[in-house]
């Protein structure tokens, strides 16, 4: 019987997330807690790459993690950033982030549709007199850095932040109960397997979100319950429901 899911994500904002409706179908009891957290880097570790902000004149974000560090970091040394620098944003959700920091206006914050960089590039490239700078996390490949030179954009990436384990506290530990367990990426299996002694895993149902989460979980050697997404089951919520409904 499945009475208590960890959800290793945060807490939705909406009350109107499907994990409610999920709770109350089939009075399970969801509690969210990611296992891995975004940690920025220290202004000393910033330095290391020789990267002066003030160099460039756009900045391009990728996410909220991406922007919440780069003006951390930037009040942190103490760089003044000017009123004419302009933000590219991969969505326009993350461009509206930017107002949590600056003032927002349309003549320097532009956005795409996708969430892929590849969609922001014509806009990027009807600015081509721009110097870009890409904040990125330490985890990261070269694809960005690739596309740009493509279209001869004047560009630096910079690593900004980093994603790290979110250990448990020995109280949380000592109250560790769960019947299920929700993972939406790799590292945080390794979290998982970092923080939890085997003594406590015994009968835990594993659902993963992800390919690459499905393989770190097979890899582990645990067993694998629920797979999303699938052709049938796109959503977790969806594989999840499906899994709690069958096995009610």
């Amino acid at each position: 019987m499945i009475k208590k899911i960890l959800i290793s994500q945060p807490q939705p904002a909406s009350e109107k997330s499907p994990y409610y409706d999920i709770a109350r179908e089939f009075n399970v009891e969801l509690v969210f807690r990611p296992f891995i957290k975004v940690e920025g880097l220290s202004p000393k570790e910033f330095r290391q790459q020789k990267i002066s902000i003030l160099d460039y004149t756009a900045i391009v974000f990728t996410s909220r993690h991406a922007i919440d560090n780069f003006f951390k970091l930037a009040k942190e040394m103490r760089v003044e950033i000017p009123e004419d620098m302009k933000y590219f944003c991969v969505t326009e959700t993350i461009a509206l982030y930017i107002q949590k920091y600056v003032q927002y206006r349309k003549r320097k914050v532009f956005f795409g549709t996708t969430g892929k960089i590849d969609d922001l590039l014509p806009t990027m490239v009807k600015h081509k007199e721009e110097r870009y700078l890409v904040p990125m996390s330490e985890v990261h490949n070269d694809d960005v850095r690739k596309l740009l030179d493509s279209k001869g954009l004047t560009h630096g990436e910079c690593v900004m932040y980093r994603t790290v384990s979110n250990d448990f506290t020995d109280e949380e530990l000592e109250a560790f109960d769960y019947d299920m367990l929700v993972f939406f990426s790799p590292m945080g299996i390794k979290s998982f397997k970092k923080n939890i002694p085997d003594d406590k895993c015994a009968n835990l149902r594993i659902a993963t979100f992800g390919p690459a989460t499905a393989k770190a979980v097979q890899e582990s050697g645990m067993s694998l319950d629920i797979e999303a997404p699938t052709a049938e089951h796109p959503s977790m919520t969806s594989a999840l429901r499906d899994y709690l409904k069958k096995n009610k």
